[in-house]
């Protein structure tokens, strides 16, 4: 197939203005032309980070951000909670164990959100946490957690809440400041509509305190430099100069489309895709605590899941995700976040119900299709 189509929680595709930024002859990163436009990306960043607080810029994925929130916050031997609902939860605690961190673990069924109250109870039995690492969307799953509540519970605590947001930013509300989060972590290629390149973190005064005790070794992510340099609109290091351009103009286009219409798109294209998943007569993943961001459904018995996402893919290009780790095989993702709009859905849809009839599952064709289709009528 010449044409591709891609519906998968990172990355996203890219609005045509995005492309064209990239497209521009590049300009030197020491120069006020740059300084300008980082600037405004910095406020820009704090308006879908729904902060007042700084917001850094990594040239790294979303990876290198949570990395980052790590090694500025914590020292060898510190002790934090790490809330596991899926694969990227998972990472949280591997990049703490790497760095010598204590990681009392709680461990959540995949397919499920995490309970507040375990949160409160595990941060009441160990008082000398330093943080609470836990994931807006978990990608892996198709899970969103509460962090409003959670935010709630660690605000009352020694503890910092560290938020993994790489792929829910932009697309589902996260209001950092008001929901307690001390660091936000985000990446490029999900819903701000970016190729993969850029991390972001945010972090509040709580955080900024408990960053001034930390002694874990960093030199590219050490967060007090960046501090210093963006005091004078500028970046400790060679920047992803085309990325920030192109960022400008994705942030343009947020504000422009404004974050409640936004968070309001997600929500009825995932009440569409939910539908129609229903109406193909599949299970739901993760039914009572779906994101907006990515539908997870269950392979039918007798279907092969890992050759249902190939043949969507190579034969007619159309890429979804399949599942990570322990789900390989078992469920398959389909993606509604960033520069994916209605009728991206109904194509997504259509190509399922194909390849599902042509595996040999019984179902009514274009009863999928339709189910969606009601949905984005009403």
């Amino acid at each position: 197939m010449d044409k591709n189509y891609l519906l998968t929680p990172g990355p996203t595709p890219l609005p045509p203005e995005i492309c064209q930024a990239m497209a521009r002859p590049i300009i030197h990163h020491r120069t006020p032309q740059f300084q300008a436009i980082l600037k405004e990306v910095s406020e820009g960043l704090k308006y879908v980070f729904q902060t007042s607080s700084d917001v850094f810029i990594l040239a790294s994925s979303g990876t290198g951000a949570m990395e980052a929130a790590v090694v500025n916050l914590l020292s060898g031997g510190d002790s934090v909670i790490v809330v596991e609902a899926g694969k990227f939860g998972e990472r949280w605690t591997e990049i703490c164990r790497n760095y010598g961190i204590n990681c009392e673990i709680i461990k959540v069924e995949w397919g499920s959100a995490v309970d507040p109250s375990e949160i409160e109870r595990r941060l009441k039995a160990n008082p000398k946490t330093k943080a609470v690492f836990t994931t807006l969307c978990e990608t892996s799953t198709g899970v969103t957690n509460d962090i409003q509540a959670i935010g709630q519970v660690v605000k009352n605590s020694a503890a910092v809440l560290v938020v993994d947001a790489i792929s829910g930013l932009g697309a589902i509300d996260l209001k950092s400041d008001a929901w307690s989060c001390d660091v936000v972590v985000s990446g490029s290629q999900k819903g701000l509509m970016l190729p993969p390149g850029l991390g972001f973190i945010s972090l509040s005064p709580k955080a900024g305190k408990l960053m001034e005790g930390a002694k874990s070794p960093r030199y590219y992510f050490d967060l007090k430099v960046a501090k210093k340099a963006l005091a004078k609109t500028d970046t400790p290091f060679t920047p992803a100069i085309n990325l920030i351009i192109a960022l400008a103009e994705a942030l343009k286009k947020i504000k422009r489309d404004g974050l409640e219409n936004i968070f309001l798109r997600h929500k009825k294209m995932a009440k569409a895709t939910r539908a129609a998943i229903k109406a193909l007569g599949l299970e739901l993943f993760a039914p009572k605590a779906a994101s907006d961001v990515v539908t997870a459904a269950v392979v039918p018995q007798g279907i092969d899941g890992e050759k249902l996402v190939k043949t969507m893919r190579d034969t007619y290009g159309v890429t979804i995700a399949g599942g990570q780790a322990e789900l390989k095989g078992k469920i398959f993702r389909i993606a509604h976040m960033g520069y994916i709009e209605e009728f991206d859905i109904i194509l997504g849809i259509s190509c399922l119900e194909k390849v599902l009839k042509q595996m040999g599952y019984s179902f009514e064709l274009g009863s999928g299709v339709k189910a969606a289709e009601e949905i984005f009528l009403k």
